[in-house]
């Protein structure tokens, strides 16, 4: 039933035999695995790989509120102190019970690295766990993100992890993949770059709420999931038409006619916030510690060569200069004129000459392994030689870039200059969660590390702030500073559906799909 080439793959992928009677999905994920700790990077395949495995103390449902996973909680009169209870029944993968001390330590890890979680902290004058069950979170003053930041759905996710790993030295990663979750980790199987192997975890309690996003009840169906990794795209899809595989995560725009033609597959759009996808500069380095230099990069962008490369169908993308995502209480134009107008190449050109530019070539990182990350470096390239700029185009895998970007070493030393990403709406929605429009520079700021103390007291005072109005302002305010130092640069959102085997059923959406809890297979 194989094509030759989807078995040339399986039989590199394979290492070791499921039992024959084993329910197992077969899946082709938008990137490859080679990171696995899920508080070392902010990439997605990782935040995956990370709620196979672990669980979080909350979560967050389809009506964006958030809910009890692994812990119910209380809230103090004075809204000063935060009392989470563990529910029954949780035990890590090694058969040890979870305590408080253990969430404690993984919340105190969280917040060293994500940006919401920072923030947060910055809050708390204290946390600790006050018996096996109970942790204890008192606050300097009332702070109205604290159950949003411990539930929030993507990257960085709060997930929870014994004691010995979450307090792994800061730089490091952990040494071990022992969560509490629906899945369990099959190290022996781990090839990475080729395949990722999870079996269902006998021992976990699922919640008996129905679940919706990454709330309520995680029930597992089948024995395993395998993450397939297929370099090239048109052998992933000939795989799935072929059912070599189950279930593909991002198959190209361009091919969705054909898979949407086949009455054996189904194709959905998971993820209905979509994604913002941007870039982003180092702050560090020449010639983008230059805040002349980084305007001209700026001015030089045009969010519409950038969608029409890398999504090409108007109906699955739109040109959007709101930092925090068009569509919602925050979406404002202010600042993002050249961007969506794409007229800016005149005036790019003219602040380079200012800026005092030598020529030094801008080290771009160029990832060919990942549908969603392929087009905007070539695209961007393009428009900064267009403006003056010398570009050396460095082509190498998404993995690569996700590892390469946390160093902060010169981009003669390999380093870097300019990257290329994509956040899930849900990432960049508000100033908090929202790491990319951050200013606390190399003291704990997401990659590019710019410093800037204005946009991080207008992200104190948003969070402090219970007023919409207040916060709108405050928020529009970040966004004018975010264009003015050219902290990042949106380049638009966009869709993009995944597609499965009707075999498959249970499929849930959300802004951190694929989930692979609660789906069930057919022989």
């Amino acid at each position: 039933m194989a094509s030759g080439i989807a078995l040339a793959a399986f039989s590199v992928a394979l290492a070791v035999a499921p039992p024959a009677d084993a329910k197992t999905i077969t899946a082709v994920m938008h990137s490859d695995l080679r990171v696995i700790d899920p508080g070392f990077t902010t990439a997605y395949i990782t935040r995956d790989h990370g709620y196979m495995v672990y669980d979080t103390l909350l979560a967050e449902d389809a009506n964006f509120k958030i809910q009890p996973q692994m812990a119910d909680w209380k809230v103090s009169d004075d809204k000063l102190t935060y009392i989470f209870t563990l529910r029954d029944g949780l035990k890590w993968h090694d058969g040890t019970p979870v305590t408080a001390e253990d969430c404690v330590a993984s919340l105190k890890r969280w917040g060293r690295n994500d940006g919401m979680g920072q923030k947060l902290m910055d809050f708390t004058a204290g946390i600790e766990a006050t018996d096996a069950r109970t942790i204890t979170l008192k606050l300097k003053e009332p702070y109205g993100l604290v159950l949003e930041s411990i539930g929030k759905p993507s990257s960085l996710v709060p997930f929870m992890m014994p004691k010995r790993l979450a307090e792994t030295p800061p730089g490091q990663q952990i040494k071990e993949q022992i969560g509490s979750g629906p899945f369990k980790f099959v190290a022996a199987e781990f090839q990475p770059g080729v395949k990722a192997v999870y079996v269902k975890n006998t021992d976990y309690v699922p919640r008996k709420e129905p679940p919706s996003w990454t709330s309520g009840g995680k029930v597992v169906k089948v024995d395993r999931v395998e993450w397939i990794t297929m370099a090239d795209a048109q052998t992933a899809v000939n795989a799935l038409q072929s059912g070599d595989i189950d279930f593909m995560e991002n198959p190209a725009w361009d091919i969705l006619p054909v898979l949407s033609a086949n009455n054996e597959l189904k194709v959905e759009t998971l993820n209905k916030l979509g994604f913002q996808t941007l870039g982003r500069m180092n702050f560090l380095y020449p010639p983008f510690d230059n805040v002349k230099v980084r305007r001209a990069a700026f001015m030089a962008m045009n969010q519409k060569d950038v969608l029409d490369a890398l999504v090409g169908n108007p109906e699955y993308y739109k040109i959007c200069g709101a930092v925090f995502v068009c569509g919602t209480p925050l979406a404002t134009d202010a600042g993002s004129e050249s961007l969506v107008k794409g007229n800016g190449m005149a005036e790019a050109k003219k602040l380079l000459a200012e800026s005092g530019y030598d020529g030094t070539p801008v080290v771009l990182m160029a990832p060919g392994d990942v549908v969603t990350l392929k087009a905007q470096p070539i695209v961007a390239a393009q428009l900064l030689r267009d403006a003056g700029f010398k570009v050396d185009v460095q082509a190498t895998d998404w993995q690569t870039v996700v590892t390469r970007r946390a160093s902060q070493k010169p981009p003669k030393e390999g380093g870097w200059n300019i990257f290329f990403t994509n956040w899930v709406g849900a990432d960049v929605v508000n100033p908090v969660a929202n790491v990319s429009v951050g200013g606390r520079g190399k003291n704990g700021g997401w990659f590019g590390w710019p410093e800037d103390a204005k946009i991080e007291a207008m992200r104190d005072a948003f969070a402090r702030s219970s007023s919409p109005e207040e916060q709108k302002k405050i928020a529009a305010d970040i966004q004018k500073e975010n264009y003015d130092q050219v902290i990042y640069i949106p380049l638009g959102q966009f869709l993009i559906p995944s597609a499965w085997r009707k075999s498959l059923t249970g499929v849930l959406d959300g802004p951190a799909t694929p989930i692979f809890w609660n789906i069930d297979k057919s022989e």
